[in-house]
């Protein structure tokens, strides 16, 4: 009788390592935004920890801190036009997407240096939702 609690204790502990093992590091892990293009990516390297770590504390210094990082990612999407494999119907949409975009950095680096801080929200919060729409519209692998 004795070996059996052994063995069942021993089930036990094996089976409870291994869920706490390879089950939590799954809900832990960063969520992964692979966009499939670089420049999206790497903007989105710098955008992510700004959004959902040094807005809601409105840690203004770090996104001032960031903010040329940002600005030069971002105008190497701009650059880099509407991305190959985007459907025709999309173009245009894109087209002004990517216009929205360039003018929320400009303001964005310009409020980053001389703004308040609630211009700096504002400016900040802009560049994100016009990143956001242009994601939205990448083609899709």
């Amino acid at each position: 009788m004795k070996r059996s609690s052994v063995r069942s204790a021993i089930t036990l502990t094996a089976l409870w390592l291994s869920i706490a093992l390879f089950s939590v590091p799954a809900f832990n892990a960063a969520p992964q935004h692979g966009f499939g293009v670089k420049e999206y990516d790497r903007f989105h390297d710098v955008l992510h920890p700004l959004q959902h770590e040094a807005l809601p504390k409105n840690d203004f210094r770090r996104i001032r801190a960031k903010s040329s990082l940002l600005v030069n990612r971002g105008w190497a999407i701009v650059r880099l036009g509407i991305p190959a494999g985007t459907s025709e119907d999309k173009r245009e949409e894109f087209a002004e997407g990517l216009k929205k975009f360039g003018r929320a950095l400009t303001r964005f680096k310009s409020r980053a240096k001389k703004g308040s801080n609630d211009q700096l929200k504002e400016s900040y919060s802009a560049v994100h939702d016009s990143f956001e729409v242009l994601a939205e519209m990448l083609p899709r692998k």
